[in-house]
């Protein structure tokens, strides 16, 4: 596409008359790549501080400090991102994710002997993390008058799986799936952020045992395990490498057992648990359209509904995928470098074996489309640096001066732009709503480190 300028691109953009081979330009890819880097780099520069308020502490770390960056850059009306670029940082961050929990799981391999005493925490903590959305939330959903949306928005954290569920079985006009939606849109945009303030929080309380609090991690999406853990890192920094390997087991869980547990199990007691405070409150049912965002425009409801252009797609090229790839290597070794000072050999083979390996778990993925990519690489990791897998020392040794929280902060800092894409269905959302998912995420969160607690050996 030729550009004389950003504004150029947008009105391009705006038009929605771009060929498909030009939706995605090089100054789209461009400024995707700069984007991640750049808000990275500044998160880095500002570093950690940890505020104590009371007895609690709040962790503001380069994490925290990427998604707000992220998040002013996806928002200003001066020179606003494109629908392209975001398209282009959409599969850059579906990349980095994958290759983040590569790395992660090359820390977790080591610890799996001295993780065998946990695992029962580590299963049973999953019935704090379904349960506890549904006890906590729907009592406060129903007294507030939500009607049935309060069964999707308290069902549980409502990540990617559960919202294409929700669209399958009820469709995007019931009330059910408003509440997922607005659930999975405030995870999506804010969960990192928030989680990370949660986990920060209750760790500086000092009331829970930081594993149960790194299990409570858990809930299903890789960039609220990775904020959730940063913080608990910060705070207790002589645990940074079990905390992570609790964090990213127990996501795994959530991940492999924690869909199914919500279809067949939480759901079902959401609406008879729903049904029961209906009686109690004595509360009638509530039209969804008055307290919820209207997120997904049908078009059969007329052009007045689809003018505003979608952004495109990501680009599904094989040069694409390489060069995402490639950024996600490099601009993780740049970051890296930037925070720890070291840049050498070790690192580069390091990262490279890590990239290796969630290249294999895309191609699996395609293969066997039942497990995600993200599943596959993690459990790969695992087993790859496990201390019974042959060759698995040196899988470890050249990874152990990388930093995980470092080496996937650009795509941290890239989730940010999506605020330009939501914005109009935040906008849309009732206070209710919010309010009910920032609890949901709360809930998920707490009622998981409780049960963590109860059952973790030694404790």
């Amino acid at each position: 596409m030729q550009t004389t300028g950003h504004h150029t691109e947008a009105a391009s953009e705006a038009a929605a008359v771009d060929p498909p081979h030009q939706r995605h330009s090089r100054r789209s890819w461009m400024w995707a790549m700069g984007l991640g880097v750049g808000v990275s780099a500044a998160a880095v520069l500002i570093g950690t501080y940890e505020l104590t308020i009371g007895l609690a502490a709040i962790v503001l770390f380069p994490l925290l400090w990427a998604v707000l960056i992220g998040a002013v850059v996806g928002l200003q009306p001066w020179r606003p991102v494109t629908g392209p670029t975001r398209a282009v940082s959409e599969l850059l961050i579906r990349v980095g994710i994958v290759v983040f929990l590569a790395l992660l799981g090359t820390g977790i391999g080591p610890s799996l002997p001295d993780l065998v005493d946990i695992g029962p925490a580590i299963a049973l903590q999953e019935l704090g993390n379904a349960f506890g959305t549904v006890i906590i939330g729907i009592p406060v959903a129903v007294a507030m008058g939500m009607g049935r949306v309060a069964i999707g928005a308290t069902w549980s954290a409502n990540r990617e799986s559960y919202l294409a569920y929700a669209i399958d079985k009820w469709g995007v006009r019931a009330p059910e799936y408003q509440g997922v939606f607005g659930v999975w849109l405030l995870g999506t945009v804010f969960g990192a952020a928030f989680i990370s303030l949660i986990a920060g929080i209750t760790g500086g309380l000092e009331i829970f045992d930081p594993r149960a609090l790194a299990l409570a991690c858990g809930l299903g999406s890789a960039s609220m395990m990775l904020g959730g853990a940063g913080s608990l890192t910060v705070l207790y920094p002589e645990m940074a490498g079990e905390i992570m390997a609790l964090a990213a087991i127990s996501n795994l869980v959530t991940n492999i057992v924690g869909f199914y547990m919500g279809v067949y199990v939480v759901l079902p007691f959401a609406r008879w648990f729903y049904r029961v405070w209906v009686k109690i409150l004595r509360k009638e049912e509530t039209d969804a359209r008055s307290i919820a965002a209207d997120p997904v425009p049908v078009a059969e409801e007329g052009s007045a509904r689809t003018k505003k252009p979608q952004d495109p797609p990501p680009p599904k090229t094989i040069a694409a995928w390489v060069a995402a790839f490639i950024f996600t290597g490099v601009a993780g070794l740049l970051i890296n470098w930037q925070g720890t000072g070291e840049l050498s050999l070790t690192g580069i083979i390091g990262i490279t074996m890590v990239t290796g390996l969630s290249v294999l778990a895309f191609l699996l993925a395609r293969v066997v489309r039942a497990v995600p990519a993200s599943i596959w690489v993690l459990a790969m990791a695992t087993l790859a640096s496990a201390p019974f897998f042959p060759g698995s020392e040196f899988l470890v040794g050249m990874t152990e001066n990388l930093d995980v929280l470092l080496v996937g902060l650009p795509q941290i800092a890239l989730l940010g732009l999506s605020l330009g894409r939501d914005i109009d269905g935040l906008k849309r959302m009732s206070w209710k709503v919010v309010l009910i998912g920032f609890l949901t995420l709360a809930s998920a969160y707490l009622a998981a480190a409780v049960v963590a607690q109860l059952v973790l050996p030694g404790v």
